[in-house]
């Protein structure tokens, strides 16, 4: 293969490398844009959460938390 012919084959691939970079980036950032919006894994009320989750456990460890002040 001679000098030529390679420079053209690099050319290609990575102008097809840089097409597939460019179209993840924008995917990527379509897909963050709305994970943000609706993040289904955001608890907006901590108490309701700890409550909810831990109960017993958590009332037991902060049970205490006021003796320090």
């Amino acid at each position: 293969m001679d000098l030529q012919a390679r420079l053209k084959l690099i050319k290609k691939v990575g102008a097809k490398f840089n097409k597939k970079i460019k179209r993840n980036q924008r995917v990527k950032r379509t897909e963050t844009i709305n994970y943000d919006r609706y993040n289904i894994n955001h608890y907006t009320d901590a108490s309701r959460y700890a409550e909810e989750y831990y109960g017993d456990r958590m009332r037991q460890t902060t049970r205490y938390d006021n003796d320090w002040n």
